[in-house]
């Protein structure tokens, strides 16, 4: 199953530009065509309108800083970065202080948390009625089964093996996707099925692998009171609020020690 990861710090983006920088960062590797691995005798590579190693390396940097700063980027004037960004590295005195640039950097980073918990909260909003209206809709569909607690499944397969207990742990396939049909996770990408005690995974989880059989594939509906909840996964996919569609394959019950559940990201 995901694991949640830590919430970003929205508030420290602008400043991570400088920070890819001073740590040698690199962006992940891209193929390039034989045009443009071909390298000048400067060693700069033949790049149309980029003659030189310093505008490659100059543009480079220009890329990395637009793709740290593309998330906020509605709040950023690229005209007054210029300018900042030329005065400094002339050697100019800049238009603020660093005491006045210190109380901009609190203010934007406040502004930054007041709009990313605007929007937290709209889409849960959103999120919930969304999910909501589908329930609704789903459980009339023939074959679907809603309990008690809200959960709603579908056999796709019942398997004749044993079922699993609340503390048990299990192996198996699944695919998660949002109820746009968007997948978030799948081990059949990976081709390689999960390991993890049933006790530590969302309450929809454990009560749909419960019913499950070994051997059986269900499709499972996941309520987010079930689910990740208001919280969703902070800087992942799944936003607060979310009902989650799960096909799920009940391959085994594991007995004695069993390997940490790996995370799925």
């Amino acid at each position: 199953m995901i694991q949640t990861p830590r919430p970003r710090v929205l508030a420290l983006a602008l400043l991570s530009a400088t920070v890819l920088l001073a740590s040698g960062c690199k962006p992940p590797e891209k193929k390039t065509d034989d045009a443009t691995a071909a390298a000048s005798k400067d060693g700069a590579l033949a790049i149309p309108g980029l003659a030189t190693e310093k505008e490659q390396a100059s543009y480079m940097i220009g890329m990395d800083m637009a793709r740290t700063l593309e998330p906020i980027k509605d709040e950023v004037d690229v005209k007054a970065l210029e300018k900042a960004l030329n005065t400094v590295l002339s050697g100019g005195k800049p238009l603020m202080t660093d005491e006045q640039a210190q109380k901009v950097r609190e203010s934007f980073a406040q502004r930054l948390q007041a709009n990313e918990a605007a929007k937290a909260e709209r889409q849960a909003k959103d999120n919930l009625a969304a999910g909501e209206k589908f329930l609704a809709e789903n459980a009339k569909k023939p074959g679907v089964v809603t309990t008690a607690s809200g959960l709603q499944y579908r056999v796709v397969r019942k398997g004749t093996g044993a079922k699993p207990g609340a503390t048990d742990t299990v192996r198996v396939h699944y695919k998660g996707q949002m109820l746009d049909g968007k997948t978030f996770d799948s081990s059949y990408d990976r081709n390689e099925p999960v390991v993890f005690p049933l006790n530590q995974v969302v309450p929809g989880w454990q009560e749909g692998l419960q019913l499950m059989p070994v051997g059986s594939k269900f499709q499972l509906w996941i309520p987010s009171k079930l689910g990740y909840g208001e919280r969703g996964t902070p800087g992942g996919p799944i936003q607060p609020n979310s009902t989650l569609v799960f096909d799920v394959e009940l391959l085994d019950i594991v007995k004695g020690d069993a390997p940490a559940p790996a995370p799925a990201q």
